[in-house]
């Protein structure tokens, strides 16, 4: 798993997210990576439920 986070590291110190440096990158934790990754993420994990809205039958 180490390798996995250590090439996300370089995915996001080569092209870090709006907001954020490489160095920001280069500090986080694990941890801090992971989430971050997750949360800019989060749209391809979704299942389209209530894309257009909620809905109660």
């Amino acid at each position: 798993m180490k390798q996995n986070i250590e090439e996300l590291r370089k995915k996001y110190m080569d092209n870090p997210p709006e907001g954020m440096t490489s160095k920001d990158i280069r500090l986080m934790s694990e941890d801090e990576l992971l989430d971050m990754n997750y949360f800019l993420n989060d749209d391809e994990l979704d299942d389209d439920f209530g894309e257009e809205g909620f809905y109660i039958f």
